[in-house]
């Protein structure tokens, strides 16, 4: 029996598969530990510096919550880390990019909405079912800050799907790729972010996620504190000794 979430390295990046293609990789309580267990073997993990989270087949990157476990449980209101939700529950300083091969529904949708980066097969689909089935979202609530209110409001209260390229046309999802290229296409994407100065990455991580918020005068103040670190660091003067002597930069993170 194979486990229900597992994780491969890939050279620098390291991949997350949600592997229970015949639920259409539904969250039941072991892909949620499963989760939980990847992603913080991801961030112990010093040769991985790029996270890819996935689902297996080609139907479904994942559909949600398994309704049935719901059921039989009789779940009422679930606590706030019941799914991981990096930059709620869990925290992540390296990037993480989602590569949605299907239906991203429910807490699939939440999954990508956590994520830095979204690729998307052309054959996905986006949607917060929630409505449908009389269950809540209030893992949404970042959603006005991604969409315009009214395709959020449209999405909450409908429950219907977006397209891959409608999601793209929306920024929900930063390429539109055909089904077969999908792989190929995030390796690709994460080794080229995995080729930069780590401490710079997740300081620009940092600086989109933390100051999207906060009015200019204050995130220029906080985008100083987060990237003084940064200035200060060997890998500062490892770039530029670099390109001056013509040669690919080693970094160290430090």
């Amino acid at each position: 029996m194979t486990a229900p979430v597992t994780y491969v390295l890939d050279g620098p990046v390291a991949w997350l598969t949600i592997d229970r293609p015949d639920t259409r990789n539904a969250l039941s309580a072991d892909v949620r530990q499963g989760l939980r267990d990847g992603i913080a073997r991801f961030n112990a993990d010093d040769a991985a510096a790029v996270l890819v989270l996935t689902g297996a087949g080609d139907r479904a990157f994942c559909a949600g919550g398994d309704l049935k476990e719901m059921a039989d449980g009789a779940l009422r209101v679930p606590s706030p880390d019941y799914v991981p939700q990096i930059g709620r529950n869990i925290n992540v300083g390296k990037p993480v990019i989602a590569a949605v091969n299907g239906v991203a529904y429910a807490g699939g949708f939440l999954l990508t909405q956590c994520c830095d980066l979204v690729i998307a097969a052309d054959g996905a689909k986006f949607a917060i079912t929630e409505v449908k089935v009389g269950r809540g979202a209030p893992w949404a609530a970042p959603l006005p800050y991604l969409l315009p209110a009214r395709i959020a409001m449209q999405m909450l209260i409908t429950g219907d799907p977006l397209s891959a390229q409608r999601a793209y046309e929306l920024g929900l999802v930063n390429e539109v790729v055909p089904g077969a290229q999908l792989r190929p296409r995030a390796q690709e994407l994460a080794e080229r972010v995995a080729a930069n100065a780590p401490l710079s990455v997740r300081a620009a991580k940092r600086t989109v996620g933390l100051l999207a918020q906060l009015p200019l005068s204050e995130a220029y103040d906080e985008a100083e504190r987060i990237w003084e670190p940064v200035y200060l660091s060997q890998d500062a003067q490892e770039g530029p000794r670099a390109f001056s002597e013509k040669r690919t930069p080693v970094w160290t993170g430090r």
